[in-house]
């Protein structure tokens, strides 16, 4: 009876640590590979943020930058980084997902072409080639862009060149690319002089938007783990803006290659673009962007915008 006892008291402490564990491991998958529009989750990570709550973070680089909504979903990873009109879409397609917070409230995506390039504004971009990378996406803001020039997504061939977007451009096998980050692809042609044009949605027919927020599964919305982290993110965040050049040399020796010319000048770029309350939101601009989607038919119906925020 006594060896019964022990036996079961020793599997009550191995479950309970079991449980207690996995409450306090998380797996983010990002957008794309690590770059300095992550540098919050990086800090965070590298000044033992995470761990002053007690949390056990595993950074994730996808293979393809669809994935991570998919597999938040599906229960097999814990936060996804995702971009709001994306996450409308994902709605709209009823994937159990909410938002947990955002990383940069401001767009940064735009429609670029090389400056030297025969497209001069979006209406020459008629019967010319666009290169993506994230399916779903491109259609709301091209489709934004387009009205006061006269163009539909039909007049244009999409096509997608997955993480390719400035090489695809350089080389001429599109004529424009849309996806295009305004603090990273610029940057990038410019180092190789080949300077782009960007056109910005926001200055063109697009409300504004949150560029990058992070999403959970719904059923996870309670849990505390995701608050700690939270506070951790936004506790980087803050070291980030106060001391941008003592954060950037502890992002860029993170991992091999970030330490570069491209890195370096888009973490200047970005570092006044990043949240400063991760766990705020402005639902009427939520509101305001669901409901342009509606009208240009890339969503099927009007949600409670407000059932998929956490809290």
């Amino acid at each position: 009876m006594r060896l019964l006892s022990l036996v079961l008291f020793f599997n009550f402490i191995f479950y309970s640590s079991f449980a207690t564990s996995n409450e306090n491991n998380i797996k983010i998958g990002l957008d794309w590979f690590i770059n300095p529009d992550h540098a919050p989750i990086i800090i965070a990570e590298q000044y033992g943020y995470f761990k002053e709550d007690g949390l056990q973070v595993e950074i994730i680089e996808p293979a393809d930058p669809n994935d991570p909504p998919k597999q938040v979903a599906a229960g097999k990873i814990d936060i996804a980084i995702s971009y709001q009109p994306q996450f409308h879409l994902q709605i709209d397609q009823s994937l159990p997902i909410v938002r947990l917070g955002s990383l940069v409230s401001t767009p940064l995506n735009s429609l670029v072409v090389l400056k030297d390039g025969p497209i001069k504004s979006i209406k020459d971009l008629k019967n010319k080639k666009i290169g993506f990378s994230v399916g779903g996406f491109e259609d709301a803001l091209l489709s934004g862009m387009f009205d006061k020039y006269g163009l539909r997504l039909s007049d244009v061939q999409l096509i997608n060149i997955n993480f390719s977007l400035s090489p695809s451009l350089i080389s001429k096998k599109v004529d424009a690319v849309i996806g295009a980050f305004r603090n990273f692809e610029l940057n990038q042609m410019d180092i190789v002089n080949r300077p782009g044009k960007a056109f910005y949605p926001e200055e063109h027919g697009v409300p504004h938007y949150e560029e990058l927020i992070y999403i959970i599964n719904k059923n996870d919305r309670k849990k505390q783990k995701f608050n700690s982290f939270l506070k951790a993110i936004q506790k980087a965040t803050i070291k980030i803006v106060n001391s941008p050049e003592e954060t950037w040399k502890d992002f860029s020796s993170y991992k091999k290659g970030l330490n570069d010319e491209l890195n370096k000048r888009a973490y200047r770029d970005t570092v006044r673009r990043f949240t400063l309350r991760p766990s705020a939101y402005d639902l009427e601009a939520y509101k305001v962007f669901q409901n342009f989607l509606y009208n240009k038919k890339i969503i099927k119906k009007i949600h409670n915008i407000e059932l998929f925020i956490k809290p």
